[in-house]
């Protein structure tokens, strides 16, 4: 088991499969993480020949990064703040057109111990975009700064895995 997976909580099989989706298709993925800190990439680049789909990851903690490599509107986090469903669709959107991947997975959220901006520390935007669209889903995450980031890993995984069912089925 790969040790970054075995401290996420993650099924290291699961993220296999979704590699290997992804190289079955000839797709791939990059991903912009504020929240997470990159974990979603490093599991991802865990698999044995993720370099077919994994395109890159951009870490983009801070908010000026954000504007400056994931191109979110500086309008958007100047109205939303950093943790805000518009701003994971675009560090999502972001990361598919900066890297040339198929698929972007966006990141954001509050890991605690204290809120940020009115932000409750546990809330999760999990952002989506791929050729049929983007989408963003929140969760709110129970327990510390790790369960909520492993909750966070593991919401974009599955996000990207059922998007993937989905592009299938109507393609």
């Amino acid at each position: 088991m790969s040790p970054l997976a075995e401290a996420l909580g993650v099924d290291p099989d699961r993220v296999a499969v979704l590699v290997d989706t992804l190289r079955e298709r000839a797709e791939t993925v990059a991903t912009a993480e504020s929240l997470t800190g990159g974990l979603v990439c490093a599991l991802l680049t865990a698999v044995p020949g993720a370099s077919d789909v994994v395109r890159g990851g951009l870490v983009v903690y801070a908010s000026q990064l954000k504007v400056a490599l994931a191109e979110v509107s500086r309008r958007a986090l100047d109205e939303h703040g950093a943790v805000h469903p518009v701003i994971a669709e675009q560090l999502a959107a972001g990361a598919r057109r900066r890297c040339l991947a198929t698929w972007g997975i966006g990141l954001t959220g509050v890991a605690g111990p204290d809120p940020q901006d009115g932000v409750d520390p546990g809330t999760v935007h999990i952002g989506l975009a791929g050729p049929d669209g983007g989408e963003v889903r929140t969760i709110q995450a129970a327990g510390g700064r790790h369960e909520v980031r492993a909750a966070a890993v593991g919401g974009a995984l599955d996000l990207l895995s059922r998007r993937l069912q989905r592009f299938s089925r109507q393609s």
